[in-house]
């Protein structure tokens, strides 16, 4: 397979910790003041960007390609940064951080049922769900510390998507060309599930951020359908998150 440009890949998250480091955190200080159904939501996905990373970043190693390797590690440190980030806010509004949740099981043993390809499939589904849902935590309450937090993880998850698209596009170059448009119709499919799931569950969260669960849906599903244009495409950095 070839991998050539992840090397930019590794730079981009290499400039991104060093400007992290620079900004520090938010000011845990402040507190945070939010309805119930929103905390709830923060708590599932606090364990969805939570975990070693240690499968993936073994299929990595396994692919052959040190500079992706590298980047791989790099983005499992930003999402241990994300649950870490949610847990300060949580604490900061005086929740406990859940110990474990059904739909975060259910992703980690799909995630794990093959090869890498398998794994980024399903790990870009949750990936297009949270653009969605941190723009909505961002932009959908006014408390400060909340859309500070938001913006942090939300801004990661736009360099997240468009890197894991990278290296799809590499993946399904492999399959025979008759095959790699019905793999990512299937994609969209599952991702049409998933999203309906996370509509309905957190549907209480989502009105409270000003954002029903159609429209939460329908988004999703817009986002996907530019993923699948960039993992298709002979150049997948055309990708754009859109507003």
């Amino acid at each position: 397979m070839r991998t050539d440009g992840f090397a930019k890949w590794t730079q981009r998250f290499e400039d991104e910790r060093e400007r992290r480091e620079a900004e520090g955190d938010p000011d845990w200080e402040q507190g945070a003041t939010l309805p119930s159904a929103v905390w709830a939501g923060i708590q599932r996905f606090q364990i969805g960007e939570d975990g070693d990373g240690t499968n993936l970043i073994g299929k990595a190693d396994q692919a052959g390609d040190a500079d992706y390797a590298r980047a791989v590690r790099l983005f499992v440190a930003e999402e241990q940064n994300h649950a870490r980030l949610l847990a300060r806010l949580l604490a900061a509004g005086g929740v406990p951080t859940l110990s474990g949740h059904w739909s975060d099981t259910v992703f980690v043993r799909l995630r794990r049922l093959m090869g890498l390809r398998m794994e980024l499939l399903v790990l870009m589904i949750a990936e297009v769900v949270a653009l969605r849902y941190y723009r909505a935590l961002r932009d959908g309450t006014r408390d400060p510390l909340t859309s500070d937090v938001a913006a942090r993880i939300l801004a990661d998850e736009q360099r997240h998507v468009p890197f894991h698209c990278d290296r799809l596009h590499a993946s399904l170059a492999e399959l025979p060309r008759p095959l790699r448009r019905p793999v990512m119709f299937l994609w969209r499919l599952l991702l049409l599930a998933v999203t309906l799931v996370v509509a309905v569950d957190h549907g209480p969260a989502l009105r409270r951020l000003g954002v029903g669960r159609l429209r939460f849906a329908a988004d999703v599903v817009a986002l996907g359908g530019r993923v699948v244009s960039s993992v298709l495409a002979p150049v997948p950095d055309a990708w754009s998150p859109g507003a």
